[in-house]
């Protein structure tokens, strides 16, 4: 029997974990918006990578410091609320979340990572806040990933959670996770608000490397809306209840699966989409040109206005690469939609009716044939829902 079996799902599906949502009332709709994810140990080390937004919302600016010494002890997190742009009281507001975690978990203030999702611009109705952690604490339990997974969703239209199991030469361990976000996905090092979990026995310099590392493949390259986000948090706690001594190496290889799988579903999910588009730019000089290229192509508006209306407009393609400072000669660009070649040579292809963009899938391939490098970013399609789901957000 697997670790995510005897325990829970997402955060709790490795040993030496505790988590739970619940109902604060910070939510008109009167969903949770809650959560707590407690770190029983035998170890508490973590790693943490933030938002390189300039604006940052006050979890954020204690969470870096908290992180700092490769120590926390729990995670609390809210919906509801960003608690950003709220000044010094804003900061007091974060500071005495951890606190009031910390009191009921009987932990250290300063070992308690704050997350908060929601709407910029207004205060935290801490009362509410407060009641609310006091209520997550006395309900954490090793199975309640699911219901923490829930609780900090916001335009979310569904929970993520991830989980695999390793079993190697010296035993078995897993790495777990949840994540929240549908909209404001930009690559940042972190992507919207991510907790990861391992019973693993790692020490602070590994999860940072393997966490590094992992999300620079997986949500580094979602890119659904080219907007940053003011709160983005991916944090990575590790327990040590398997016993089983893991390197980097290996870490980064269960970690980027577990990362992997929930960018997808971030990006799945993002607002109002239609289609969930794999850009993979392929024969480029360095992966850092085919990395350039997937972006400017996965941000032009004209491009993903095209794919919502099921058109495989190719020369969108090549006016977005053509902004670019790759490495390429125009004569040498490929472009398929979907397994066909509608431009080849920098000219026309295939018959783009051949195309078939019904499904939500859809596949770009672009050839830059300048070398051996490619890289994939994942986006969606710009649609009337996404439009209205924004315009309507704060009101």
């Amino acid at each position: 029997m697997s670790a995510a079996e005897k325990n829970g799902t997402g955060v709790t599906a490795a040993a030496g974990f505790a988590a739970a949502g619940v109902v604060a009332g910070l939510k008109a709709s009167g969903s949770a918006d809650l959560a707590v994810v407690h770190n029983l140990g035998p170890l508490r080390s973590a790693a943490a990578v933030f938002t390189r937004n300039r604006v940052q919302a006050a979890p954020v600016v204690w969470s870096r410091g908290v992180v700092a010494d490769g120590s926390v002890a729990a995670v609390v997190l809210n919906s509801g609320g960003a608690n950003a742009c709220t000044g010094p009281a804003g900061l007091q507001d974060a500071t005495t979340m951890a606190a009031r975690t910390a009191d009921a978990l009987d932990v250290e203030a300063g070992d308690v990572v704050v997350c908060s999702t929601g709407l910029i611009g207004t205060r935290l109705p801490m009362d509410r806040v407060v009641a609310g952690i006091e209520a997550c604490s006395a309900a954490l339990d090793p199975s309640g990933g699911a219901g923490a997974a829930r609780a900090i969703m916001t335009t979310d239209s569904r929970p993520k959670e991830s989980a695999t199991t390793v079993t190697g030469p010296t035993g078995t361990w897993t790495v777990g996770g949840m994540a929240k976000g549908a909209g404001m996905l930009a690559p940042a090092l972190a992507t919207m608000l991510v907790v990861l979990t391992t019973d693993a026995v790692a020490t602070p310099e590994t999860l940072d490397r393997a966490l590094r590392a992992a999300t620079a493949r997986t949500f580094d390259r979602a890119d659904a809306d080219g907007c940053m986000s003011t709160n983005d948090t991916v944090v990575l706690l590790a327990s040590g209840a398997s016993g089983v001594e893991v390197d980097a190496r290996t870490l980064t290889e269960a970690l980027t699966e577990v990362c992997a799988d929930l960018a997808h579903q971030l990006v799945d999910d993002a607002e109002g989409a239609a289609h969930t588009i794999a850009i993979t730019v392929a024969g480029a000089a360095s992966e850092d040109d085919a990395l350039e290229v997937g972006r400017a192509v996965a941000r032009s508006n004209l491009f993903k206005c095209a794919v919502f209306g099921r058109d495989p407009n190719w020369g969108r393609v090549l006016a977005a690469v053509g902004t670019t400072s790759a490495a390429f000669e125009p004569d040498d660009l490929d472009v398929t939609f979907n397994g066909v070649m509608v431009c080849r040579g920098g000219q026309i292809g295939d018959d783009r009716s051949l195309v078939d963009l019904s499904g939500r899938e859809v596949s770009l391939l672009i050839g830059l044939g300048a070398g051996e490098a490619e890289a994939t970013i994942w986006t969606t399609d710009l649609t009337h829902d996404y439009v209205t789901e924004n315009a309507e957000y704060s009101t």
